[in-house]
């Protein structure tokens, strides 16, 4: 008999009976979302109301079917980063989203802060102990099944087994559904040419025996291509991508310096392709953790020549990164680009790098006099270290307003250099002007 056969499986729609109206129901991110389960949970939209929906960064095949203008008082949105799946329900105003960096999310379910009933999961088949894995979504799924009364799972072989702490005994669930669909693939993106050079300026300045963290996105890519000839490198980050495994393969990422878990690579959640659910798949030198203790500032910190590489969305003159929002309009959340932009200014040697193209694909700087009304701070200008673009890189650490705005003006875009001088000599002054 396997193991499959030795679980007691329902209908999704059998195993949603188990929520409640007023229930608060936590719904499991990265590229795992159990959709069977929350199609089913949507087809009861009409029986149920007040339900809390909590979610956060997660990469979705579409809008979720409970985004219905008709569930407005059904299914209430609560999102702490706002994934594609309920991105324009929160912009059209029936859901909200709560401002949070990721590594303290956990701390708001732990506290009580925020109520979770039942969880929603994805998870492996069961290993030889009864334990099943929900591996690519550790984050803050460790902490809703640790705090939750009811745990309803699709159970699926494409799910890969990680090894830490996102697993459960089989015991534990309270409702399990046969699934067989593919995870969702976050296919790699082949970086332009501007990112390219971006990729190229960072990873010079990323020394051998350094620890990763390496966001999501072309310009990341771009450093994890320009890595080939390092030696020694380690991981400890807050997602897992397909660029990292040629880099394990061959022996450059080999955790061998590293001080917290020598010899692992650690994340919290996963986005990448089949080829990367297979590779982490019962691989025990991939340790996967709660998000609470891979985006710890002081965790990352013991790591030696800490490397926290992101992208942002626009910066102002005197350093302070938008990461978040458009305007008023938020696009995702902080994510742990503030986690470990903290975490590695308490590193030996540690450095951070935000990245970005210099101009918007409708041809608009990115480095501006101040921000759009309405944008979010991410990383504060306290924070900011280096700042790359495809113009070159600049360090802002321990320098004056006026000599980050100089410095950022260098990597602008040429053509909007002179309006930004004009801009920052009318709000600097004298400071500014001597230094040119």
């Amino acid at each position: 008999m396997n193991r499959a056969e030795k679980i007691n499986f329902v209908s999704a729609q059998e195993a949603v009976k188990l929520i409640e109206s007023g229930d608060h129901v936590y719904l499991q991110g990265s590229t795992s979302t159990p959709e069977l389960l929350e199609q089913a949970l949507a087809d009861r939209g009409h029986e149920l109301h007040n339900v809390t929906i909590i979610t956060g960064f997660g990469v979705c095949r579409g809008r979720s079917p409970l985004c219905r203008p008709e569930f407005k008082d059904t299914f209430l949105v609560n999102s702490f980063f706002v994934n594609n799946g309920f991105r324009e329900w929160i912009a059209e105003g029936y859901g909200s989203m709560t401002p949070r960096f990721l590594g303290e999310v956990p701390q708001l379910i732990r506290d009580g802060s925020w109520r979770v009933d039942v969880v929603l999961l994805q998870c492996s088949m069961p290993n030889e102990e009864g334990l099943v894995s929900f591996g690519v979504s550790g984050d803050v799924a460790c902490s809703a099944v640790e705090s939750a009364d009811r745990l309803i799972a699709q159970i699926n072989p494409n799910m890969p087994f990680s090894y830490g702490d996102p697993t459960v005994h089989i015991s534990k669930i309270d409702a399990c559904v046969k699934c067989d669909t593919p995870l969702v693939e976050v296919p790699t993106s082949t970086p332009t040419e501007a990112e390219i050079k971006i990729g190229e300026y960072i990873a010079e300045r990323i020394p051998d025996g350094a620890t990763l963290q390496i966001g999501v996105g072309g310009i990341p890519n771009a450093v994890i291509r320009a890595l080939s000839n390092h030696k020694h490198l380690g991981l400890h980050t807050e997602a897992m991508t397909d660029g990292v495994v040629p880099l394990l393969e061959k022996g450059i990422i080999d955790n061998s310096l590293k001080k917290v878990l020598p010899g692992k690579s650690v994340a919290s959640l996963a986005l990448g392709s089949k080829a990367l659910y297979k590779y982490m798949d019962g691989n025990p030198d991939i340790i996967f953790k709660d998000v609470a203790w891979t985006n710890n500032p002081y965790v990352i910190g013991q790591n030696p020549k800490v490397m926290s590489i992101n992208s942002c969305l626009e910066i102002d003159l005197t350093g302070q990164i938008c990461a978040d929002s458009i305007g008023t309009k938020i696009f995702s959340g902080v994510g742990g680009q503030h986690d470990f932009v903290y975490g590695s200014s308490l590193s030996e040697g540690g450095r951070s790098f935000l990245a970005m193209l210099s101009k918007t694909a409708k041809g608009k700087s990115k480095i501006k006099p101040v921000l759009t009304e309405g944008a979010g701070v991410v990383t504060t200008r306290f924070q900011t270290n280096y700042v790359v673009t495809e113009n070159g890189g600049v360090n802002l650490r321990g320098k004056t307003l006026a000599e980050r705005a100089k410095l950022l003006i260098s990597i602008a875009a040429p053509e909007f250099r002179e309006e930004l001088e004009k801009a920052a000599a009318e709000r600097f002054g004298y400071a500014f002007t001597r230094l040119y």
